[in-house]
């Protein structure tokens, strides 16, 4: 007899001992306990199946949001094996495809409808079920057999229900939201997209470049589209879609498969509207503003260049050199352009430029992105228009002036020479020697000459000097080029001058006869010293004045050796000539 015959009695036996429960003939009783007993032990391999679904959860994930439960969408691998002796069955690794169902709707097998519930993505449990929540006595296909019990080896790999939203959880978010995404706006953000199992399908952070595409238009998956709507510039999002919002059945090529829910981590780069005009923020204005640049000034100006996000693209403190330009003349992206319109010397502003009125879809090579959002942060140096004159301002005057310093005159003065954004390049109280110049004579530059025209002693002036009467375009020393130059003076010393080319003048009547007014002793002769006695007569009693700023020994030497012909050390009556113009030297 074979052991079906009697799997009953292995059944019984297996679960108890009392064998004398049992009705056996009395009759060789005997041996028929041996019999058996022998039967028992070549039973035992047989196992008895389970009453109900028996799970064994042995690997757990660290976070479990979400566990399965009824009518929920799942998708999971498993591999599929009898008890009885381990062999195989079916297995979705083999098929190479994950398998996909709704949890308790009759579409699964009873025991595995029971035994997926509770099951969190990542978690591997192996589930045994019992014939008669399996195939049952029937089996099926002729791959299961008949009472089969199935141990279903899982990971679960996705959850999703029909009543499911978006999800949306900020991770950060800047304390002031500049501008917020909308319906019809271009966005530019990165992001890292994985599925709900944690693997990574897709990244913007791999090719090192934004994705760039306009909202409401269709050129998103829906769960995306709404997810992105009302970000910030720099906030930080995690957008959890559905796979009815995302690629659905069909999935996206190889990476997302199908009925995927997918996991968007996003940072916000860039918002804007094709509708957009420049942005203009007012940081810092000076007290006096008694002018704003116009079309066709020429301005110098410092900016940090930065995305919208606050990385850094350019900067001309960096190249610790101005951005130099015409306003409103093209020369520089139409926004800037615009923004450099209207603003005082050392007015600091930010403004924010649309790709429209910056580089546009193209960008700059690997320096500016394609439809990147610009923010400059400005500061006007100085601007001057080619128009321009020198500026002066009387600070103080003495009450009794007169016609203050002309041409020819010699001046003495304190300066202090400043960019007009207050940087001081020279001062006369960083010299040695005291400042001084002859006007007229082409000591200094143009517009500080016209600046000490007509002072006083004691006057004090600001003088505002465009490059054009300063140093130019190309500038000198530490004067950087077409810098508008701005000076604090001080006359300290006015010493009247004499014509060009004169040593003296007469500033009343010249003595006649002239050479017995030099003979100061009547010898009928005049030597140096007696040459120089007489001059500095002249010009102690108010008759004649010298070239200022010249040492007089040095003058009188030189108009007694103009005078002395013959050059034998004295001037004689037939030697002494009256100068009478710019040619002669007395």
């Amino acid at each position: 007899m074979e052991c079906d015959d009697f799997r009953m009695y292995c059944w019984f036996g297996s679960a108890s001992s009392d064998w004398a429960s049992y009705s056996v003939p009395k009759v060789g009783m005997f041996p028929l306990l041996i019999f058996l007993h022998v039967i028992v032990v070549k039973c035992q391999p047989e196992l008895s199946p389970p009453l109900d679904v028996v799970v064994d959860r042995y690997h757990m994930p660290k976070r479990c949001p979400r566990e399965v439960q009824t009518e929920d969408f799942v998708r999971y691998h498993f591999n599929g094996t009898f008890q009885s002796n381990g062999t195989m069955f079916d297995s979705s690794h083999v098929r190479g495809k994950a398998f996909i169902s709704q949890v308790g709707v009759g579409r699964l097998i009873h025991g595995m409808d029971r035994g997926l519930l509770g099951t969190c993505v990542n978690e591997r449990r192996r589930i045994t079920v019992p014939p008669h929540l399996a195939y049952g006595s029937v089996g099926t296909g002729g791959v299961i057999p008949p009472d089969a019990i199935l141990v279903y080896d899982v990971l679960l790999l996705d959850i999703w229900n029909p009543q499911d939203k978006v999800q949306i959880r900020t991770l950060s978010k800047p304390e002031r939201c500049v501008r917020a995404a909308n319906s019809s706006d271009f966005v530019r953000y990165h992001y890292n997209g994985t599925l709900l199992s944690g693997q990574t399908f897709m990244s913007s952070h791999t090719n090192n470049t934004t994705y760039d595409t306009y909202l409401g238009q269709g050129d998103l998956i829906e769960g995306m589209e709404e997810g992105l709507l009302g970000m910030c510039i720099a906030e930080r999002r995690i957008i959890i879609v559905p796979p009815f919002l995302a690629y659905g059945e069909k999935g996206h090529g190889s990476a997302v498969p199908p009925q995927a829910t997918l996991v968007f981590e996003v940072l916000m780069v860039d918002v804007f509207n094709n509708k957009d005009d420049i942005a203009v923020e007012v940081l810092e204005v000076p007290d006096n503003c008694e002018r704003r640049s116009a079309v066709g000034d020429f301005i110098r100006y410092h900016y940090n260049g930065t995305f919208q996000d606050g990385t850094k693209f350019d900067s001309s403190y960096q190249r610790n050199s101005t951005y130099n330009t015409y306003v409103g003349r093209g020369f520089v992206i139409t926004g800037i352009d615009q923004a450099l319109q209207g603003l005082c010397m050392g007015e600091k502003r930010k403004v924010v430029v649309p790709p429209h009125l910056a580089y546009g879809g193209e960008g700059v090579s690997d320096l500016i992105p394609g439809s990147a959002v610009l923010v400059f942060h400005i500061h006007v140096l100085d601007f001057h228009n080619l128009k321009d004159e020198v500026e002066v301002k009387v600070v103080r005057r003495p009450e009794e002036c007169g016609s203050g310093s002309q041409k020819n005159d010699w001046l003495r003065y304190r300066y202090n020479c400043s960019l007009m954004d207050g940087t001081l390049l020279y001062s006369s109280d960083q010299q040695d020697l005291p400042s001084v110049t002859t006007l007229g004579a082409n000591d200094v530059i143009l517009g500080l000459e016209q600046g000490l025209m007509g002072m006083c002693e004691g006057e004090a002036r600001e003088v505002v000097v465009p490059p054009h009467f300063g140093h130019g375009e190309n500038g000198a020393g530490v004067v950087p080029g077409s810098a508008v130059l701005f000076f604090q003076l001080e006359l300290v010393e006015l010493q009247k001058g004499v014509p060009n080319g004169f040593m003296f003048v007469w500033l009343g009547d010249v003595p006649e006869p002239l050479f017995t007014a030099m003979d100061l002793d009547a010898d009928g002769q005049v030597p140096l010293r007696e040459f120089s006695d007489f001059i500095m007569l002249q010009v102690q009693q108010g008759n004649g004045r010298l070239r200022p700023g010249v040492p007089p020994d040095d003058i009188i030497r030189d108009m007694f050796n103009s005078q002395d012909l013959d050059k034998d050390g004295k001037i004689v009556a037939q030697e002494v000539t009256l100068q009478t113009d710019e040619r002669d030297e007395l």
